[in-house]
């Protein structure tokens, strides 16, 4: 039986040497590569067609969300694992609706992220207990006919809304995800005409409300 091959996508190098020997701990994984952003994550996914790819929510450039839409799209056999602080249900029903097997917090027992990896590996879906319910819960409200916050928004809108209610220019924002300045504000302009929020005071009223930031941004 062949290893399954693992990407790591993490911007810090400690949480990545971490998860390293953590998994070369367990039998029949092997690490093929590790990426600091999103952009290297998919790059070197491309390039190595790993089995399985541990994707950080929050890193530069683009984001674990987007990366992992880009490869789903791309690869959708290619399964990603998407780890994080992140406990509101909204970042988890991102991620899945995005493409992501699995959505593990960063404060599990090594027990628990090696339970995941042989459940998404198989083929199933994970999420760490302490948000099953409350992601069960959001499913049921959104099916009484509760749409969720930003079910209506593409990847890149979202990653744009963060960047907006943070404080970021249309340069800024243009130059992090690598696209001219005209897209940018086109993109402002959809998401503010989708959500029917036209000024920044009320889109970032939108995003913490909605757990897309925190108070603190």
């Amino acid at each position: 039986m062949k290893p399954a091959r693992v990407l790591l996508a993490d911007d810090h190098t400690l949480v990545r040497a971490g998860l390293r020997k953590l998994l070369e701990s367990m039998p029949q994984i092997e690490v093929v590569g590790e990426a600091d952003d999103g952009r290297k994550a998919v790059a070197m996914a491309e390039q190595l067609q790993p089995d399985l790819v541990l994707m950080d929510i929050s890193m530069p450039g683009i984001t674990g969300l987007e990366a992992t839409s880009r490869l789903h799209k791309a690869w959708p056999k290619m399964r990603v694992m998407v780890l994080s602080m992140h406990q509101n249900e909204e970042y988890v029903r991102q991620a899945l609706r995005y493409g992501a097997a699995a959505y593990l917090l960063k404060d599990a027992a090594p027990q628990e992220l090696e339970r995941a990896i042989q459940a998404v590996l198989q083929g199933e879906t994970y999420l760490s207990p302490v948000l099953a319910t409350r992601v069960t819960l959001a499913q049921a409200q959104s099916q009484n006919g509760e749409q969720a916050p930003t079910e209506q928004l593409t990847p890149r809108q979202v990653v744009v809304l963060r960047m907006v209610v943070q404080g970021h220019s249309s340069k800024e924002i243009a130059r992090v995800l690598d696209v001219s300045v005209k897209t940018v504000d086109s993109h402002r302009t959809s998401l503010m005409k989708q959500l029917d929020i036209h000024e920044v005071t009320g889109l970032v009223r939108y995003a913490m409300r909605t757990g897309l930031i925190s108070s603190g941004h």
